[in-house]
């Protein structure tokens, strides 16, 4: 049995019916060539008859009771596990287009994963256009942020697509144990305490540091002392409302390359970029349903924390909140609006020591957490407007069993207060999009990907570029 960390449980207090708390990857794959009929139902029949089972995929809860999962979660190994019940084949009519692709992901994404098994999912999804594939993969929140769910799924990926006979993403581990996960941390009294007395010691030694960063969120906010964005500061919107099970979602993909000159020219960040973008989609998608607010859309950020030679799982991030500057109508100013303001949160961030960063974030985030808790999300000024991340991932072409990894597109969750999620993943020269959003809060979603599409169109065409030095 292993103990949960405070982070880590915290997404299975908020997990409900509305607001299940698992993300997911969607890899679109092309066929090898000279690939049998009944390529992709032997995939799925190696995938089930898989050797082994390991961590985090054997991983399931001790007790899946409401009480026990709020009060002491905590994990056990599930030895017994129905590979029948977590691996399945679904199609698309022939020939399944991005549109039909989308609203079957959206639906399987809307499904609750069985608290009573271990927390995953993984599709294989055939009759995609062009000789195609899918595979839609999600597991809980609990088990894997944004970056340990993309080094999850690589781990099974080889450099060649002469590799075959390859192992099922259930049968490679973590290259070492995560912390706090040895199989003999059983939950006892005399334990407890030794974790509350270190947890104290810890909090005491960083206590001026944590004073003094929540000192200036909380400043910023009640008398807006400088351009440091804070919680709850954002406007209430329509993309902060309560939300339903049925989710929306829609993809977009750009040239990287493309994405980092355009940075460069503009002195600006890719991050800046990809904000600027989407706050422009924004602007847009709520200018035409005449319902912008006066105040500029406010976006929740995660930041990865984890070291670099860290390979295990979990949640390890923490977040700073940044204006999108859609009250701001010309685009340039826009831009440098959001340039300023997230150079500001970066500032904020880094000065934090980096072992007091976990506690900041969770004093930072308490509030918004026990709003989901309490049923105040969605009823009450958000703590900001929309998150939006963007997760690193291979930067080089990847196969599987042959078959060529085309791209790969993050699918992610909301909650009350938060219709809509935007998170991006890199992948062998392209930036890929995923946009997950309440089906009923916001209807017409998609346009949000064809209006960023049209935001970086149009500030190529703003944005000169720089002269080469002789």
């Amino acid at each position: 049995m292993a103990r949960m960390n405070v982070l880590d449980a915290s997404w299975l207090a908020v997990d409900s019916e509305e607001t299940p708390m698992h993300v997911g990857n969607l890899q679109i794959f092309s066929l090898p060539e000279n690939a049998p009929e009944t390529f992709l139902r032997d995939q799925v029949d190696r995938m089930k008859k898989a050797f082994k089972v390991v961590s985090p995929w054997n991983k399931k809860l001790a007790n899946p009771s409401l009480f026990s999962r709020i009060v002491s979660p905590s994990w056990v190994v599930d030895d017994k596990i129905d590979l029948d019940y977590h691996v399945r084949h679904s199609a698309l009519p022939k020939p399944g287009g991005e549109r039909e692709l989308g609203v079957l992901i959206s639906r399987l994404h809307s499904n609750h994963l069985d608290f009573k098994r271990p927390l995953w999912e993984c599709h294989l999804i055939e009759g995609l256009e062009n000789n195609r594939f899918a595979m839609y993969t999600k597991m809980h929140h609990s088990l894997i942020d944004g970056v340990s769910g993309v080094r999850l799924l690589q781990r099974i990926l080889s450099n060649s697509p002469d590799d075959t006979e390859m192992p099922a993403p259930w049968s490679i581990g973590p290259k070492r144990k995560p912390k706090g996960l040895a199989a003999d941390s059983v939950p006892t009294l005399q334990g407890a305490v030794h974790q509350a007395i270190d947890a104290v010691k810890e909090q005491a030694s960083n206590t001026p540091q944590l004073v003094a960063a929540l000192s200036r969120l909380v400043m910023s906010a009640v008398k807006g002392l400088d351009e440091l964005a804070a919680p709850f500061v954002g406007p209430q919107s329509i993309l902060n409302m309560r939300v339903a099970g049925q989710r929306r979602f829609a993809t977009q993909q750009y040239p990287l390359e493309q994405l980092k000159t355009l940075a460069k020219n503009a002195d600006a960040s890719l991050n800046d970029i990809v904000l600027y973008i989407c706050g422009t989609a924004l602007r847009r998608f709520l200018l035409e349903r005449n319902c912008l607010p006066e105040l500029p859309l406010t976006a929740g950020i995660p930041v990865n924390i984890r070291p670099a030679d860290d390979e295990g799982t979990g949640t390890a991030i923490s977040f700073m909140i940044a204006s999108l500057a859609t009250n701001v109508a010309d685009p340039l100013k826009r831009l440098e609006t959001i340039k300023d303001s997230t150079k500001t949160a970066k500032n904020h961030l880094q000065s934090l020591p980096r072992n007091t960063l976990n506690q900041y974030t969770m004093l930072m985030m308490s509030p918004y957490i026990l709003q989901l808790l309490s049923g105040l999300g969605g009823r009450m000024r958000p703590a900001f407007n929309v998150t939006i991340s963007n997760v690193p991932g291979p930067d080089h072409a990847l196969y599987y069993n042959g078959s060529k990894l085309e791209a790969m597109y993050p699918v992610s969750l909301i909650a009350h207060g938060g219709a809509l999620n935007i998170t991006c993943l890199s992948y062998d020269g392209s930036l890929n999009f995923g946009y997950t959003g309440c089906r009923d809060t916001l209807p017409s979603m998609q346009n949000l990907a064809v209006y960023s599409g049209e935001a970086l169109d149009e500030l190529n065409n703003l944005i000169k570029p720089k002269k080469k030095r002789k």
